[in-house]
């Protein structure tokens, strides 16, 4: 492939080619050249052109496929368009030449095609630089067109359209001529010609006039009759081409005006024209008279086609146009829909009125925005209205003429059932936004739609339900309010049967739509709804007139009923059970008995009734499993048995009342079969054989004499087998009409009037409005569903007998009835197969394996491609099922030895898809013998180039096979690969299913190679660039399936191999497809689009602007119809969010955009936030569309040249060009997911750079580099953002906004503002947050926005960002006026939403004050513990005025404590209620809590679980800061309203109610704190253990918990298990200070008890000491034992953090010292803290118990932490556990057990030696701390130690090895720590200290004459070992005074100066002169007499002595001289305004 890159093609290589891969390589090489020519250099090309076009024309008699063609064609023209243009003309003639030849052989026919090609893409490219050799041409191409066949006539006309295209106005004198040739060719049997042809005469369009004047109404009948027998293709064409016409003529293009003066059409002609063709299809207008009203309706592809026009006809003009004329445009419509030729029968309304339906929301939908949404919703109110006065004109006048008015009371239902639908569509797609319109009482929309309840077709009435519930949805505030006004119309007009019809069909919608409104209904609603269905029931009988529609309506609302779910229905749940039961006779006689009375009348009643109920037991099953208890199931039993046997007695019934009751008996069978599907098949197992019976005679249409067919068999084939069913069954932009013209029964005509129960189902997400399919189809769906769940459970036997019967009913049927009777028992053997397969049962013994074989055998020859493909199907499931190697071996091999002999297509089509099927089911291991047999024979077939068909299903199987065998197909995939290729580069275009499955099979190829792509051997990179090439050419095919296949093999590829895909090519073509009016290669494009977006987010968008920028360079910006601006892509991804309706592309757009920001949103801040701002601020016009901003730009520039425009301005039309069509302002759910953007980008910023949350930083940074930017910087916009959104109509957008809110307020509440200090960058934008949260608390808003509020309230005030009070009360106001409305409760009347919608505002509210508490407390205690500020002077409290005094927000949250705290603690009760286990659940209090009802537990739980943490916490700190609130409950405890919970009995006991409350509180955190789920947030673990702490800080709290110790246990036991599974260092450190706390209550009740005791005893000191744990024996029972537990917890934290203390003392070497970090040092320090306090809470025993491990763990952690830092500084652990170590060895234990203590102690120090030796430690031991230990224990514990010789000697070493230390700070407190021993009381100890180490001082002090200090340290060393020799000589007795001065004396004077060396010396070194000097002067007046001895005895001393103080007086003379000389005023002042600062 690599030799293919060059200019010229490299012949040489060609020439060595095998001819196989000569066309692979031609392509190559002009793939390379249509890449290089545009960007090579002129002057090369055109040295080489000669040779070049030589090589490519040369090419054009070589007979190229058709992708090669196509590139030939388009490389020669671009070539001339760069280089010289001289031979154009010659090879224009040479072309012309070979279209001229007589030569029609089919060899020739791709060189002719070749160049047609050529010359068409030489007038695209080169237009009117060709000039007059056009007319030539033209005729050439047409009189080529009248003799070609198929492939050439397609190939033809499409030149033709670039030849128009090209030459624009220029080629008007051949428009006649084209027009005239190719018109004919609309009707051609080809498609793919018909399609041509539309694309070409829509070229033609753009510029001959007469198309859309004179000739208009002919097109029109042409294009209507082009649509008969058409094509998905076809009809999206012919309705472009017509629609396009239409639009045209109704607003031509300027241009064209201009030029010639026209006739413009009205739009009344324009759309009579186009309604001919809906309700006359092709037939022309001039057969009118009698035939036209008998006539056959219309031919459903003219109508489905002219429904698309519709659509194009309005998009083309605009959104605008629409606005303007858009009653004239609903009427037409609706007038269609009315017309009776549209509905002659009731299946052709429903098409229609689906037809009609599809064309307003295409348009309404796509091109109107929010506010012109409104307009038409108006529109259609007042459409509404009018035809319903119409109809009650017609009701209530009995005099006219019966049958015209009941003609016009039925064409009135039609057009309803249209308006309707369509005002449910807008309401619900506007959502909340809609509420203006329900809000304007001069529309009366409510009162429009509940009129129609009344109208005499029940179509029109369900159509009006439906309506309603949309509204409910769209604003679930109306929901209660409608569901009452329908109750009582149902009571006021009960003897009307259309209002009890048509009001029980609105409530049962309401009903189903309650699931969608998150808030819910009251429950008493449900109360209502059964009372009014009970009462419905029970007077059906009283009044025949009614009693079926009260029968039916009565059922209807239990079934809807049902939809609430089981803790609504669990209440009615008997009486349900009982209704059940009587509706169906008891017992075999009863039955018996029925059948012999009554009439034709009260037999359909009763039939209706027990559908009814039946319905009515479905809806309970499928809604409420919870409920189904076996005892349920069996009561249920009941009535459905009887129903079944009563079937059997229905046909007789029948036979004596007449067939009118056929559809009351379906609809039994229908509900019955529908319930048994939801049942257990084992509870009906008796009733099989009956049923089975029943089922088989629905589907084998044994008593029904249409040939009705099921719907299912789709869906019960595979997806991708739609490319052989033959008709189009992809998904589409148009799939809801395009339904209608499947070949199974009634497909697409689903009604809502087919089953009523389906208007409160919940609809599947594809369908918009549920529409169920006519009752015969129904049926027999239903049939066949439950055959498919009952099959499995059958015997043997049976299943043989029904596959026999089966057999026998295909051979009974003849002709189209054998088809429908085969396609539904395939369908059901397909759903028992699928069924046998879920229950992984067996199909049977051999005999059943061969009846089910037989009957599939039969079917893979069928002509019908439906049916083969379901017995490929079939067969594939068979063999899934028998699973037996040699049961698929049978198959396998028939299927060979039929495909090796067959020749006809129908076998080799549906034996090709067999073997497919085989390894689709079987997967790879299951039928790999098969696998060479099965790929070379599909191969084979593959290549069969005369029968597409046989093409298209052996690649589909291989397709399948390759799918399936995974990597033991690897060894097939070159032969697979090469074969792919060269059918891509042959087949016809045309064949567009033959490349839809070479593009499976490639795909399947790319994920069989798989990651190997990526190699770079040989054979990886030809397959890598076969894969490449492949899509290459199907990027380029004209088909969007193809194209959307080509996408999904580049993704594959991009998957395994990025580095080989091109983005800089692909991302430009995705880009182009985002716009495709295909749903399915938009689908693809997005799709790749994400994966791509994933990795390389950069450069997609990057390449997605160059794409832009060379739209706007180039001169022909009409080939892109991309409007990608400034935004880049992913303006249009948001641009698409609102256009688009699929739910998969959208959710990848959502994907798409997610990834896009992740990546770049923090590098490119302003312009993310500017998209988002820009969606969020959309504001609309009056039109209700935006201008785009480049649009306004160009009016303002272009104001001077208006004069010259004024006459083009007139006619131009919206349509013209792309630029001015204005886009639609963003829909509410684009600006949600806008709002959670910029949610999203807050995040990222957080995890980016602080600078983003650091004002002044961000300006630095800035400043430093101007293209960085912070998201501090624009806080402005980001305020401006949530506010938009809080404060919109939409609800969704308002709680997205609320968080966004509350999001800024968190990251930004600290950020200081550099320019003011001392004041936040917030503080400026209080008016905003106020203003945003003040709507939130209106009474009208929904509780959820309001909760939110609650939230970011609470947030606000808690943040300290606002400074002022006053300005803090307008937030504080807001909760305040909620918490009366808490404290009041809202009256039952006004309540719209259900009871937990209020729990849920009153329990936030409850939080949100709890939070404000919290944080009011913890700044009191903060000001509290600083040190008080002196009371300011009189001039400077102007400064500080507006700092909030430290207790301000106490003062607005003090006057509601006294009620929030009873609230408080009655949510706390609530909780612990809710958090009993369900088997307590019998204890729960029957009338429900202080804020849940008993009904709505389930969801209430969760509002209480979102909010009990701060209640929590809140309540603790209140009744710690009041003492359990004993005080305050005395006074006001009986007047709060809601302590009615709280036994008043306890009122006056109050340590009862200190006891209660402590346990609550206790009892609710222990509960969570056992075991907190992952997903709970770790605020509120955090809250617990502050809510903890806060309780052992009352002493009230302290004394209970420590009486009780087995609680104390429990506690530290829960918390050490929080411990295990939560580590984040907050939470551990919580833990500790828990524990200190408990621990030190423990303390205080001991010493209490201790000292009560020795009160009472009088003082047995032995017996007060024992108490305490460990008692006498000194033994900790755990689980008992405090102390047990907390050392547990301890030592686990300890282990934690310091991994060696695990390490036994026997590891070989060890471990230096841990760096910990900051939060693992205060947790280590805290930790020994509590380690030390233990030993006091037990016995004397019971401490010898735990010292030795409280010992062994305090040294560890000395030896673990004692790192030496830079600073000296001593780590916080490390001064703990000497603070720990000095606690223990000073407690009294040492009197009691003498020995034991000893040991204990000895073994301690000899612990710390041991670390402490010098050779163990490395240099980064702290020296000083181990010796600061040993001093502790020398000094704490003399006692123990005295004479232990050997740690005697380990002390002084160490010491020793101290005083030698490099270090002079480890010198210095060496020092200090030795002249503590030497001083210390006990001689014993000290002496041999003082003997050992004294001469070694003196030693060290003697050298400082040498080496003098030259730091501070060093100075300060020496200082402290002369005050140890000091302390020595003062020791010593007064007979070795004299001695001992000899030491100290001479010292200190060898560290005296002379003068001349004094001023030179350093700083230190002058330092220790001083010291000297001032030591000796006053050693000399304490020992005089020694003092002179030791003076006398050197005279040198002497003289140095008195020179050194000789100096000392000069100098302090000198300086007091100097002092006196200063004035001294100045003294004064200073020290005045010294204290005025304080």
């Amino acid at each position: 492939m690599e030799l293919a890159h060059s200019l010229l093609l490299n012949e040489e290589a060609l020439a060595h080619i095998t001819e196989a891969k000569r066309a692979v390589f031609i392509f190559e090489w002009l793939r390379f050249l249509d890449k290089v020519l545009i960007a090579a250099n002129k002057v090369d090309v055109k040295e080489k052109q000669k040779k070049l076009v030589e090589q490519l024309t040369g090419l054009i008699s070589s007979s190229p496929g058709p992708p090669t063609r196509k590139l030939l064609a388009k490389n020669l023209a671009v070539l001339y368009s760069i280089g010289d243009t001289f031979t154009v003309f010659q090879t224009l003639d040479k072309c012309n030449d070979i279209i001229k030849s007589k030569d029609d052989t089919a060899a020739y026919l791709p060189t002719k095609l070749a160049a047609v090609a050529c010359v068409g893409a030489f007038y695209e490219r080169m237009g009117r630089m060709l000039g007059s050799s056009f007319p030539e041409t033209i005729n050439n191409l047409l009189k080529a067109l009248k003799s070609a066949e198929s492939q050439g006539r397609g190939e033809i006309l499409l030149s033709l359209q670039k030849v128009l295209g090209g030459l624009g106005g220029a080629a008007a004198s051949c428009h006649r001529d084209i027009y005239k040739n190719a018109r004919s060719m609309l009707t051609d049997r080809s498609m793919a010609v018909r399609c041509a042809v539309a694309k070409c005469l829509l070229e033609l369009q753009n510029e001959a006039v007469f198309i859309w004047t004179t000739e208009l109404e002919n097109v029109a009948t042409l294009c209507f009759k082009a649509l008969e027998g058409s094509t998905y293709s076809v009809r999206v064409a012919v309705s472009t081409l017509l629609g396009t016409a239409m639009a045209t003529a109704l607003m031509p293009k300027q241009a064209t005006v201009m030029r010639q003066n026209v006739k413009r059409a009205t739009l009344e002609e324009v759309l009579e024209l186009m309604a001919t063709g809906f309700l006359r299809g092709g037939s022309g207008f001039l057969k009118s008279g009698g035939e036209m009203l008998k006539g056959a309706s219309v031919s459903r592809e003219v109508r489905v086609g002219v429904t698309q026009a519709y659509v194009v006809f309005v998009t083309t003009l605009g959104g605008q146009w629409l606005e303007r004329n858009f009653a004239v445009f609903l009427s037409h419509l609706l007038e269609l829909v009315a017309h009776p030729r549209a509905t002659q029968t009731h299946v052709e309304a429903v098409y229609s009125r689906r037809c009609v339906s599809f064309a307003l929301r295409a348009s309404l939908g796509g091109l109107l925005g929010e506010k012109a949404q409104i307009a038409a919703a108006k529109e259609i109110c007042l459409a509404i209205s009018k035809q319903m006065r119409a109809v009650e004109a017609v009701v209530n006048d009995p005099s006219s003429e019966g049958r015209a008015g009941a003609a016009d009371v039925s064409a009135s239902q039609h057009v309803m059932v249209c308006a309707l639908k369509e005002l449910g569509s807008l309401v619900r797609s506007l959502s909340a936004t809609a509420s203006p319109l329900i809000q304007e009482t001069s529309v009366g929309f409510l009162e429009t739609v509940t009129s129609v309840l009344l109208h005499p077709s029940m179509a029109a009435r369900l159509a009006a339900a439906w309506c309603l519930r949309c509204v409910a949805v769209a604003l679930p505030h109306q929901l209660t309010p409608l569901l009452e006004r329908c109750a009582e119309c149902i009571n006021n007009l009960k003897n009307s049967p259309e209002a009890v019809s048509g009001y029980s069909f609105a409530m049962a919608a309401l009903l189903g739509g309650v699931h969608q409104c998150p808030l819910g209904i009251p429950h008493s609603k449900g109360k209502m709804v059964v009372s009014i269905a009970e009462d419905l029931l029970r007077s059906a009988a009283q009044n025949s007139r009614l009693s079926l529609q009260r029968t039916q309506a009565g059922w209807l609302l239990l079934g809807a009923l049902m939809t609430l779910g089981p803790s609504l229905v669990r209440y009615h749940l008997p009486k349900m059970l009982l209704l059940w039961r009587n509706v169906f006779p008891r017992s075999q006689k009863e039955l018996e008995a029925e059948k012999a009375r009554g009439d034709s009348f009260s037999w359909q009643v009763m039939l209706e009734g027990r559908a009814g109920a039946l319905c009515a037991m479905r809806s309970f099953v499928a809604h409420c499993p919870e409920l189904l208890t076996e005892d349920v199931i069996r009561r249920l039993m009941t009535p459905i048995e009887c129903a079944m046997t009563m079937m059997s007695h229905v046909p007789a019934v029948i036979k004596v009342h007449g067939a009118h009751l056929k559809a009351s008996a379906a609809m039994v069978r229908l509900r019955l079969y529908d319930i048994l599907a939801l049942l257990p098949p084992k509870t009906y197992e008796g009733s099989f054989n009956a049923l089975l019976r029943e089922l088989v005679a629905e589907f084998t249409l044994t008593d029904n004499s249409a040939n009705t067919t099921t719907s299912l068999l789709r869906s019960l084939c595979h997806y991708d087998d739609s490319v052989l069913m033959g008709s189009w069954l992809q998904e589409t932009d148009h799939k809801s009409i395009e339904d209608q013209l499947q070949p199974n029964s009634a497909s697409g005509s689903g009604a809502l009037e087919h089953d009523p129960s389906s208007i409160y189902l919940r609809i599947p997400a594809v369908e918009a409005v549920p529409g169920p399919l006519p009752l015969g189809v129904s049926v027999i769906d239903a049939s066949v569903a439950l055959f498919g769940v009952v099959f499995p459970h059958v015997s043997f036997k049976h299943r043989l007998q029904m596959l026999d019967h089966f057999a026998e009913c295909i051979k009974q049927a003849k002709g189209v009835r054998q088809q429908a009777v085969q396609l539904n028992i395939f369908t059901a053997v397909l759903s028992a197969l699928k069924g046998l397969a879920e229950n992984k049962s067996s199909l049977g013994p051999e005999e059943v394996r061969k009846s089910a074989l037989a009957l599939v055998m039969g079917a893979l020859d069928n002509p019908n491609p439906i049916l083969r493909c379901a017995a490929g199907e079939a067969l594939g499931r068979m063999a899934q099922v028998v699973g037996e190697a040699s049961f698929i071996a049978r198959m396998a091999q028939h299927s060979f030895d039929k495909l090796k002999s067959a020749r006809d297509v129908v076998s080799r089509t549906g034996h090709s898809l067999a073997l497919g099927c085989l390894h689709r089911y079987v997967g790879g291991i299951g039928s790999g013998q098969h696998l060479k047999t099965s790929v070379s024979i599909l191969l084979a077939l593959a290549q069969d180039a005369t029968c597409h068909e046989v093409q298209t299903w052996a690649l589909h199987s291989l397709a399948l096979i390759v799918d399936s065998s995974g990597p033991m197909y690897r060894g097939y995939v070159e032969p697979t690969l090469s074969l792919v290729l060269t059918l891509l580069l042959t087949v016809p275009p045309s064949h567009t299913e033959v490349h839809q499955c070479l593009g499976r099979c490639l795909g399947a190829l790319i994920t069989t190679v798989g990651p190997e792509l990526q190699g770079n051997s040989v054979s990886i990179s030809t397959i890598r660039s076969s894969c490449l090439v492949g899509c290459a050419i199907m990027q380029d095919h004209s088909d969007s399936l193809v194209q959307a296949a080509a996408i999904s093999c580049l993704q594959q590829l991009h998957m395994f191999a990025p580095r080989h895909v091109n983005l800089s090519s692909l991302v430009p073509s995705l880009c182009v497809h985002l716009c495709s009016s295909h749903l399915l290669l938009r689908r693809a494009a997005v799709a790749c689009l994400r994966q791509l977006a994933q990795r390389e987010a950069a450069e997609v968008c990057e390449y997605a602007m160059s794409l832009a920028r060379r739209a706007g360079d180039s001169k022909d910006s009409t080939s892109i119809n991309l409007n990608i601006t400034e935004t880049g892509l992913e303006g249009v991804l948001f641009g698409m969010l609102d256009r688009e309706t699929d739910r998969k592309l959208c959710s990848d757009i959502h994907d798409t955009l997610g990834h896009m920001l992740s990546s770049l949103a923090v590098g490119k801040l302003p312009h993310w936030l500017k998209l988002c701002k820009d969606v969020l601020a959309a504001t609309t016009e009056v039109g209700g569309t935006v201008t785009s901003v480049g649009r306004r730009k160009d009016e303002e520039e272009d104001s001077e040249k208006k004069d010259e425009m004024d006459d083009d301005i007139m006619f131009t039309s919206l349509g013209q060009d792309d630029k001015s069509k204005p886009s639609v302002a963003p829909r509410w759910v684009t600006r949600v997911f806008a709002a959670d953007c910029l949610c999203r980008i807050i995040h990222l910023c957080e995890n980016a750079d602080k600078a983003h949350f650091d004002l002044a930083a961000a300006r630095v940074a800035k400043t430093k580099n101007p293209e960085g930017d912070f998201l501090v910087l624009h806080l402005c916009d980001l305020v401006r953002m949530a506010f938009m959104a809080a404060t919109d109509h939409s609800n969704q957008l308002r709680m997205a906004g609320l968080q966004a809110l509350e999001d800024i307020i968190k990251k930004f509440a600290a950020v200081p503002e550099p320019e003011f200090p001392g004041h936040v960058i917030l503080e400026q934008y209080q008016a905003n947050v106020g203003a945003a949260l003040r709507p939130a608390f209106s009474p009208d808003t929904p509780s959820d926005i309001t909760a939110k509020a609650c939230q970011v309230c609470s947030a606000w005030i808690g943040s300290g960002v606002v400074s002022d009070l006053n300005d803090l009360r307008r937030v504080h106001t807001l909760l305040v006026s909620s918490l009366d409305k808490v404290q009041t409760g809202k009256s039952p009347s006004s309540q719209l939403y259900s009871e937990s919608a209020t729990t849920m505002e009153k329990l936030s509210v409850l939080k949100a004050w709890a939070e404000v508490f919290v944080v009011a407390m913890n700044i009191k205690k903060e000001s509290q513990s600083k040190p008080a500020r002196p009371p300011p002077g009189e001039d400077e409290d102007v400064g500080d005025g507006d700092v909030l005094p430290p207790d301000s927000l106490m003062t607005l949250v003090q006057p509601e404590l006294p009620s929030l705290s009873h609230l408080w603690l009655a949510v706390l009760r609530d909780y612990a209620l809710l958090t009993l286990p369900a088997e307590f659940s019998s204890q729960l209090p029957p009338e429900g809590g202080a804020f849940y009802t008993p009904e709505t537990i389930d969801t209430a739980r969760l509002h209480y679980r979102s909010s009990w943490a701060s209640v929590l916490h809140a309540e603790a700190l209140w009744l710690s800061s009041t003492g359990f609130g004993s005080a305050e409950d005395s006074a006001e405890g009986k007047s709060a309203p809601l302590t009615g919970s709280a036994p008043s009995a306890l009122g006056n006991n109050t340590d009862d109610l200190v006891k209660d409350r402590l346990h609550l509180l206790l009892g609710i955190s222990i509960e969570f704190l056992c075991f907190p789920r992952a997903e709970e947030p770790i605020e509120d673990v955090m809250s617990c253990l502050h809510a903890l702490c806060t309780l052992l800080d009352s002493p009230s709290a302290r004394t209970h918990i420590a009486e009780d110790q087995l609680l104390a246990v429990e506690l530290l036991n829960v918390l050490h298990r929080l411990l295990l599974t939560r580590d984040p260092p907050c939470v551990q450190l919580q833990v500790t200070t828990v524990v200190q706390k408990t621990i030190r209550a423990a303390q205080e009740h001991l010493e209490h008890v201790r000292s009560s005791k020795t009160g009472e005893d009088g003082g047995d000191e032995e017996c007060v000491s024992m108490l305490g744990e460990g008692g006498e024996t000194g033994e900790l029972l755990p689980g008992k034992s405090l102390v047990f537990a907390a050392m547990e917890l301890l030592v686990f934290i300890l282990v934690r953090h310091l991994p060696h203390l695990k390490a036994q003392d026997t590891d070989s070497a060890r471990q230096p010292p841990l760096h910990l970090s900051d939060h693992s040092n205060r947790l280590v320090a805290a930790t020994v803290t509590v380690l030390a306090e233990l030993p006091s809470l037990c016995s004397p025993a019971g401490s010898m118990t735990i010292l030795p491990t409280v010992l062994f763990l305090i040294t560890g952690v000395l030896r673990d932490t004692a790192v030496k830092t830079s600073d000296n500084s001593v780590p916080a652990p490390v001064s703990a556990a000497l603070q720990a170590i000095k606690t223990i060895l000073s407690s009294p234990l040492a009197a009691k057990s003498q020995a034991q203590w000893s040991a204990l102690v000895r073994s301690s120090l000899a612990t710390v030696l041991q670390h402490s030796q010098p050779d163990a430690c490395g240099a980064s031991v702290d020296e000083v701390s181990l010796l600061t230990a040993i001093t502790l224990f020398l000094l704490s514990a003399s006692s123990a130690l005295v004479g232990v010789s050997v740690l005697q000697e380990g002390c002084i070493e160490r010491f020793r090895h101290g005083l030698n230390s490099a270090d002079p700070w480890t010198q210095a407190r060496c020092y200090q720590l030795l002249l503590s021993v030497f001083q210390h009381s006990c001689r014993s100890l000290s002496t041999p200290y003082i003997h050992s180490l004294a001469p070694l001082l003196v030693e060290k002090l003697k050298a400082v004459e040498h080496s003098r200090p030259s730091t501070p340290a060093e100075l300060q060393a020496v200082q402290e070992g002369v005050k140890v020799l000091e302390s020595l000589v003062a020791m010593g007795e007064e007979q070795n005074r004299v001695q001992l001065l000899a030491l100290l004396v001479p010292t200190l004077i060898s560290y005296l100066l002379d003068d001349s060396a004094f001023s030179t010396a350093s700083t230190s070194s002058k330092g220790l002169h001083e010291f000297a000097l001032q030591n000796l002067m006053h050693t000399g007046p304490l020992y005089p007499a020694a003092f002179k001895t030791v003076i006398g005895a050197a005279p040198e001393l002497k003289t140095r002595l008195e020179a050194a103080i000789r100096s000392r007086q000069a100098n302090s003379k000198a300086k007091s001289a100097a002092r006196q000389q200063q004035p001294t005023v100045q003294a004064a002042p200073t020290i005045k305004l010294k204290t005025s600062f304080f």
